[in-house]
């Protein structure tokens, strides 16, 4: 690709693995980012099968270099679907399609199968942000692809693509604060008596049915452990009629690469394992990530993906923990709705004009969708 400014010289990749890893970590580092942006989570995704070209991710990773160094980079994928993204673009497709038009493949930049919000544009200054936006959408041109899309972006990465012109669009989450709790139960009491009341039932019912808890961080995760939890991540999608996203190569790869970003907590009926549930996490957030169960239990999901890891977020004075996509559930559990941001491109002038106009409207009803949650908080006070 040629080079699109006075300053950088711009060089499309095939593979995660095509980028040096020291290179694409170190400009993380300098956004604060997650763990799933790290190099070694990306080319997993990559080199496990499990987002490549055909389950309808083709990496074009696209990075800026200036005198030999590498100053800007984005994962970005042309698709094939919608799958897997966690902001849904299905009515546009649909729509396109009605008018005759292709909206297959289109760009996009985010983490595969990972809805957590985070910078998605690396860069060492504002500068390079900025330009890395513009030379995306320039290939995008080049390539004659109908759209890019940017999901759950960092402040940064917002402010970088409004810049340069792009449409956001909001989303709703829900995440839990710590609000420096000395124990489970200072924080229970820091809620209303009926959700107060609601927890404590729930978990007396998972405990009244004979299942404990157990966990294991990063090396202590035994592979054994690794292969009962993919048994439990594959029978959820498998149930629900579909494939997992996943393969079990990935989730080795990441006990070799990223084992201390992984906590796993196995709940145990009469000695055996009857369901899992697998958390992220890094120096200060936790992030609720995949679970499974062989075996049905009362309020089981709530404890496993809820309870044991606030309890475990407590206990290790971690700041925060992000449920994933979607659930007005969570609220019950004292996550609180947070709005996260999608950037987007169309390169036909009047489904542009269309979505705009769409997402203004969307936009708004977003913004009296999260004061009517918080109207309704689990809290006695509103946490500080």
């Amino acid at each position: 690709m040629p080079d699109l400014s006075n300053d950088y010289v711009t060089r499309v990749l095939q593979a995660p693995s095509d980028v040096d890893a020291a290179a694409w970590n170190a400009l993380l580092a300098l956004s604060g980012g997650s763990p799933f942006m790290r190099h070694e989570y990306l080319a997993a995704m990559h080199d496990s099968g499990s987002a490549v070209r055909d389950t309808g991710w083709t990496p074009q990773f696209l990075t800026l270099w200036r005198d030999g160094e590498l100053e800007a980079a984005c994962p970005l994928y042309l698709k094939g679907h919608s799958y897997g993204e966690y902001v849904f673009d299905w009515a546009w497709a649909n729509a396109y399609e009605q008018h005759g038009l292709r909206y297959y493949p289109k760009a996009l930049t985010a983490v595969p199968f990972t809805p957590v919000p985070g910078p998605r544009l690396l860069a060492r200054d504002a500068a390079a942000r900025g330009a890395l936006v513009r030379c995306v959408i320039a290939w995008c041109k080049q390539k004659k692809v109908s759209s890019y899309h940017l999901l759950f972006a960092s402040d940064e990465d917002v402010a970088a693509c409004s810049e340069a012109g792009l449409m956001l669009r909001h989303t709703v989450q829900f995440h839990w604060t710590n609000a420096g709790y000395p124990d489970f139960d200072a924080f229970l009491a820091s809620l209303t008596q009926e959700k107060r009341k609601k927890i404590r039932q729930e978990r007396r019912k998972v405990a009244e049915a004979g299942v404990s808890f157990r966990h294991a961080r990063g090396a202590a995760i035994a592979q054994a452990d690794w292969d009962f939890f993919y048994r439990c991540y594959e029978r959820t999608y498998l149930e629900h009629g579909n494939a997992p996203y996943l393969t079990r190569d990935f989730f080795r790869r990441m006990a070799r690469t990223l084992p201390e970003n992984w906590l796993l907590f196995v709940a145990e009926r009469q000695g055996r394992p009857i369901a899992s549930s697998l958390i992220g996490v890094d120096a200060q957030v936790a992030y609720g990530r995949y679970w499974g169960a062989l075996e049905r239990v009362d309020c089981l999901h709530f404890e496993a993906c809820y309870y044991q890891p606030l309890q475990w977020c407590i206990a290790h004075g971690m700041r925060s923990f992000e449920g994933g996509a979607q659930g007005e559930h969570k609220m019950a559990r004292a996550l609180m709705p947070v709005k996260t941001t999608s950037a987007h491109w169309l390169a036909h002038p009047a489904f542009a004009d269309a979505v705009e106009k769409f997402l203004e409207r969307e936009g708004r009803g977003i913004g009296n969708y999260v004061e009517h949650l918080e109207e309704r908080s689990p809290f006695r006070q509103p946490p500080s």
